[in-house]
C-alpha cells in the first residue's frame, strides 16, 4: 500500500554510548492497530536519513538481522535517485526495528521485478502494468486515431482495462509476445489468466468522469506517457491527456499511477483542473453483480459473476472528507452504466482502485473482497508512525 500520511519524526541522538542506536540510523515503526500490517511501503527521503546517497544503503531488520527488499526512485525525475522504499511486517499493537547499514553490491538483496510496467507499441500504444496479484492497461492516441478514421482494431477510452492474472510472476511481455504470434492469444487462459474484461467507452476498473447534470463527460485516451520506475516494490508512471470537454467546461487531466507489491489496488493520483467534483467509476459489465457502498470508509465495490468465475471491483477514496455522493449509473447507452463516487477535488484527487478474481485464489467472495477494502481503508487512516533516530556524527 502507498501510505502517504506516514509521520517522521527525526531525533538526533546526543547520548555518547556505545549502542547500537550510536553507531547507526534507527527505523523504529509501530502498528497501532489490532491487525498485522505487510505490503505497507514505508517512504525515507535522503532528508530523512541524512545521507546524501542511496546507492549502497541497506536496511537490516534489527531482531532477525535480515536485510529488507528494498528500492530506490528518483521520485521528481532530476536524475537524483532521493527514495528508498520497504515494506516491513509489523505485528499487531507492536513496534519494530531497523538499521540503516552500507553495504556492498553482493551483499544487496536480490529479488524479481515484480512491479513493472511500460509502453507497449507493438499492441498499438497500449500502456500496461503490473505486480505478483493483477494486471491493468489503458490505450494511446494512435488507437484513439484508428477508431476516428474508421480504422479496425482500434480503441477509444480513457477507462482501466483489468488483466486478471493468476500467477504471481510478470505476464505482461508474456502475453503481448504471444499475441504476436497469435492474434487474441491472451484472450485464452493457459493456466496463467487472461484478458476477458471488456472496458468499451466504460471507466473500466478507476476511471474517471465529470457529471454533468445528469450525464457523465469523459476524457479520450492518453497522449503522452512517462515511466517513473519499476522494481521488487513499485512501479510507477505518468499519464498526460489531451484537454477534454463537460459541459462547456474545459478540463485538464494528468494521472500519476502506481502499484505496490502485494496489493490489489492502483493508487491514482489525478492533477485535474476545471472542475471542483470528479466521479471515480467501475463499471457495471452486464449489470448483474452486487453493489456495496460504505460513506463511513470512503469506498464502493461491485461485485459480479465472471464467466466461471466471479470478480470483485473496488475504489478506496485517500480524503473520506471529500466524498460527496455514490451514484448506481445505469443506462441502455452501450457500457456506459458505471458505479461512481463522486468527491470534492482542488486540483487534485488521491484514489485507489482495482480488483480481486475468484480465479486466481486470492477472494473466494463478496465477504473476503469487501473485507479487503474496509481494512485497506484502515489502513489509510492509521498510517503506520514511522521514528528517524538518527546518531551524533
Amino acid at each position: 500500500m502507498n501510505i502517504t500520511k506516514i509521520s517522521f519524526l527525526v531525533i538526533v541522538s546526543l547520548l555518547l554510548s556505545c549502542s547500537t542506536d550510536k553507531e547507526n540510523t534507527i527505523i523504529t515503526i509501530k502498528n497501532s492497530l489490532e491487525f498485522a500490517r505487510t505490503f505497507e511501503t514505508v517512504e525515507l527521503t535522503k532528508s530523512d536519513l541524512n545521507l546524501e546517497n542511496l546507492t549502497n544503503v541497506g536496511i537490516r531488520n534489527m531482531e532477525s538481522k535480515k536485510l529488507e527488499i528494498t528500492q530506490i526512485i528518483d521520485s521528481n525525475n532530476d536524475g537524483d535517485f532521493d527514495v528508498i522504499l520497504f515494506q516491513p511486517k509489523i505485528k499487531a499493537n507492536a513496534v519494530a526495528k531497523y538499521e540503516v547499514v552500507l553495504i556492498s553490491e553482493a551483499e544487496k538483496t536480490k529479488s524479481q521485478e515484480f512491479c513493472y510496467s511500460r509502453f507497449v507499441p507493438e499492441r498499438t500504444d497500449d500502456y500496461a502494468w503490473e505486480n505478483n496479484r493483477v494486471a491493468f492497461r489503458t490505450f494511446g492516441p494512435t488507437a484513439q486515431k484508428m477508431i476516428e478514421d474508421g480504422v479496425k482494431g482500434g480503441t477509444l477510452t480513457s477507462g482501466m482495462d483489468a488483466w486478471l492474472k493468476r500467477v504471481e510472476y510478470p505476464i505482461i511481455n508474456k502475453w503481448y509476445a504471444k499475441a504476436d504470434k497469435e492474434k487474441g492469444a491472451y484472450h485464452k487462459d493457459t493456466g496463467e489468466g487472461l484478458d476477458n474484461f471488456h472496458v468499451g467507452v466504460s471507466r473500466g476498473v478507476g476511471g474517471i468522469a465529470v457529471k454533468t447534470d445528469s450525464n457523465y463527460a469523459v476524457s479520450k485516451n492518453f497522449t503522452a506517457w512517462k515511466t517513473i520506475t519499476n522494481g521488487p516494490i513499485r512501479t510507477s508512471f505518468i499519464l498526460d491527456y489531451e484537454n477534454w470537454d463537460a459541459n462547456g467546461k474545459e478540463i485538464k487531466e494528468r494521472k500519476h499511477i502506481s502499484l505496490d507489491y502485494g496489493q490489489n489496488l492502483s493508487r491514482h493520483i489525478v492533477e485535474i483542473t476545471g472542475t471542483d467534483k470528479v466521479s471515480i467509476g467501475l463499471t457495471l459489465h452486464k449489470n448483474d453483480g452486487e453493489v456495496t457502498t460504505n460513506k463511513a470508509e470512503a469506498w464502493m465495490s461491485y461485485w459480479e459473476p465472471f464467466d466461471d468465475s466471479e470478480l470483485g471491483q473496488g475504489v478506496v477514496l485517500n480524503d473520506k472528507t471529500g466524498l460527496v455522493a455514490f451514484d448506481n449509473y445505469v443506462t441502455d447507452k452501450k457500457d456506459q452504466s458505471n458505479l461512481y463516487v463522486q468527491s470534492d477535488v482542488s486540483e487534485k484527487i488521491e484514489y485507489y482502485a482495482g480488483f480481486g478474481w475468484k480465479k486466481s485464489g486470492q477472494f473466494q467472495s463478496k465477504e473476503e473482497w469487501n473485507n479487503y477494502l474496509s481494512r485497506f481503508s484502515t489502513c489509510l487512516d492509521n498510517p503506520l508512525e514511522v521514528k528517524v533516530k538518527i546518531p551524533l556524527k
